[in-house]
């Protein structure tokens, strides 16, 4: 009996983390491989070193597969970065035969797409927000319906053609295809959402090493995506500047004695480091530390709210913001961002996990996981035991109606 197998590649700035599962049933998979891997090449999203980026994540990807004992053959592959952007859009067809089927939708889907995207632009998803059917709208699946017209809303995501090429370069240097990449946020939220957040109206915002990715989610379907370019490496040079120390030092110093609220930190405290130009380690007031932190904290949530604000959103969020990431990890973040935003704010990870999760039960591995239940949702057959190649790349539309419903209601 062949195992489905699924594989995700989350590449970031700061880390390359490939995992390998197997899916159990229609609700979960069993963890079976783990390749994490500190990030080299990548900055913001982007590959600035197509060597060193090949490199990492060559051994991330050996890792995984010799934790798993599989080869890996083909997987879905993260993607953030600042050149990614959205716009949404209609498209409107004839429903043939007079009952709306997979066909229809699809081809609505297609017609969605006649919008004028640069030549130097490529679409990563197409998303169904909603459907109208002769003019009745707020249909979730128009499958099987009676009418002569199919209305579907869209959002479509693009990210520059040449940045994605160079991504795609450095994963298929590693003998693995990509079947498909996803952004972040998305991957995200398949993990970190209830179903009743994504209907009352609510935002994630994953924030890794160097750009906090942004969804909105209302009525259960996409309705927004953005990347900033700002992450926790911008909290540790902030660190490394302001305390003149070398940007290792300062990376443990912000995870081991960071907080974002200067307020709640004592006059008392402080902290040795070893600083530049210095023959002895020198101590500091952790309440400097703090407020560094937790200026440059603020200013990552005001640049997510005047991106909500710009959306026209934000006064349909109810559920508020839900913070995953490895610098969601911060002590005293969600204080801050609540705040700043002027909502409720919670953090969240990857949880009901099997097999193995020691590593990977945290906000930083949000992404990592979502990919792996993507690729289930898709019903799509990406890794192998033997090095066959991907499979069939197409959605099985009898075995995703769950699927549907939340990405092409």
């Amino acid at each position: 009996m062949d195992e489905q197998i699924v594989v995700g590649i989350d590449i970031g700035t700061t880390k390359v983390c490939t995992l390998v599962a197997r899916v159990e049933d229609e609700q979960g998979f069993r963890v079976l491989g783990v390749g994490i891997e500190p990030s080299q090449g990548i900055k913001k999203g982007t590959v600035v070193d197509i060597n060193a980026a090949t490199q990492s994540i060559g051994r991330s990807i050996e890792k995984a597969q010799r934790t798993s004992g599989l080869e890996i053959t083909g997987a879905l592959v993260s993607l953030a970065g600042s050149h990614v952007s959205s716009v949404n859009s209609k498209g409107v067809v004839g429903i043939s035969g007079g009952i709306v089927d997979e066909s229809d939708v699809e081809r609505a889907l297609e017609a969605a797409q006649a919008v004028a995207i640069p030549h130097n632009r490529e679409i990563i998803h197409v998303i169904g927000r909603g459907f109208t059917v002769d003019g009745q709208e707020g249909i979730h699946t128009p499958i099987g319906l009676h009418g002569y017209r199919l209305e579907v809303e869209a959002h479509i995501i693009t990210a520059a053609a040449a940045t994605v090429e160079n991504l795609r370069q450095c994963v298929q240097a590693c003998n693995v295809n990509v079947a498909s990449f996803v952004l972040n946020p998305l991957a995200s939220a398949e993990v970190v959402l209830s179903e009743t957040e994504r209907q009352m109206g609510v935002v994630v915002c994953d924030i890794g090493g160097g750009t906090t990715d942004l969804a909105i989610y209302i009525d259960g379907d996409i309705w927004h995506t953005m990347v900033i370019a700002l992450g926790g490496n911008h909290v540790t040079n902030d660190v490394a500047h302001g305390l003149r120390l070398p940007y290792e030092q300062a990376e443990v110093i912000k995870k081991q004695y960071g907080f974002a609220q200067e307020s709640e930190i004592g006059e008392d405290e402080v902290l040795t480091v070893k600083a530049f130009g210095e023959d002895r380690p020198v101590q500091v007031l952790r309440k400097d530390l703090a407020h560094i932190i937790e200026a440059r904290v603020e200013e990552i949530f005001e640049y997510v709210l005047q991106e909500i604000k710009r959306s026209g959103y934000d006064g349909l969020l109810p559920a508020g913001m839900v913070l995953t990431g490895g610098a969601s990890q911060l002590a005293g973040i969600r204080p801050v961002a609540s705040r700043v935003l002027g909502l409720p704010v919670r953090i969240a990870k990857p949880e009901n996990l099997i097999g193995l999760v020691d590593q990977i039960q945290s906000p930083a591995y949000a992404t990592s996981v979502g990919l792996l239940q993507w690729a289930m949702l898709m019903n799509t057959p990406i890794g192998s035991r033997k090095p066959s190649g991907p499979g069939g790349k197409g959605i099985n539309w009898d075995d995703v109606k769950d699927w549907l419903r939340r990405l092409l209601p």
